[in-house]
């Protein structure tokens, strides 16, 4: 029996779409929805990136930068599942914070994921189904120093992610965050090298004392395992989940 039957997850004649899916959580989304009969489109700036995965789940590689204007206009509009994905950081002090850096940020993680939902939603209404997973994080839930972009990004995603599952209930479309801690990406391996640069400690000082000091279960978490959280929102059982926040956070906000 594959993992695709045990959760009852069958997307054989959807089409989905990963945004950031060339690495990372997004590449494991990837793979999760292709193995659940899914054509996936793997939409990255890095065009190997995304042409790499898209070969490997004989998907469709989409090549865009988020952050420039007119991008998502060049995606797919026929899409069932939208995993808005893509992102990035930038680690400062809010008196030293770059105005211009945080503004990208905006751009890429709340501004892309509005005009794609906008994009695909007729779809899903015409089809009377459809799910839109933001890959939100912690921090979109709680906040930390030196991350006032990211943090404000995530914060805003969950508003518009709430906002669609309420807009799309009456269409069979559902709408949720998945939260998760640090995962073990390329993203938080730069946030390691900043972190360790801002506060002068070792890289493995920053995991344990710095990233993991407040969650219960002390280890980063696997890509994949926020893959079969996606997976499940997809299934019929998850279809009276929506507008909801689901923390991967080893217990850090349990506190």
């Amino acid at each position: 029996m594959t993992t695709a039957e045990v959760v009852g997850l069958d997307l054989q004649g959807r089409t989905a779409m990963v945004t950031g899916g060339g690495s990372g959580i997004g590449r494991a989304c990837a793979v999760r929805l292709a193995a659940a009969g899914a054509h996936v489109v793997v939409v990255d700036v890095d065009a190997t990136a995304a042409e790499k995965v898209a070969s490997e789940i004989n998907g469709t590689a989409a090549v865009a930068d988020l952050a420039e204007d007119g991008a998502v206009d060049g995606l797919p509009a026929e899409v069932d599942v939208l995993v808005n994905n893509a992102g990035l950081q930038h680690v400062a002090p809010l008196p030293e914070f770059p105005p211009e850096r945080f503004a990208y940020l905006q751009t890429v993680m709340v501004e892309a994921p509005f005009r794609l939902v906008r994009r695909v939603l007729p779809h899903m209404y015409g089809r009377s189904w459809g799910r839109v997973v933001n890959i939100s994080s912690v921090h979109g839930l709680i906040a930390s120093p030196f991350k006032a972009a990211y943090v404000t990004a995530k914060h805003a995603l969950e508003g518009l992610s709430k906002t669609v599952a309420l807009e799309g209930a009456e269409h069979g479309v559902t709408s949720n965050c998945v939260n998760p801690a640090f995962v073990r990406t390329p993203l938080v391996d730069k946030q390691i090298e900043d972190q360790a640069r801002h506060h002068g400690i070792s890289e493995n000082e920053v995991i344990e004392k710095v990233m993991l000091s407040r969650a219960a279960i002390k280890r980063l978490i696997e890509p994949e395992e926020v893959a079969e959280t996606v997976a499940f929102l997809c299934t019929p059982a998850a279809s009276m989940i929506t507008g909801a926040s689901i923390p991967l956070d080893g217990g850090w906000t349990a506190h």
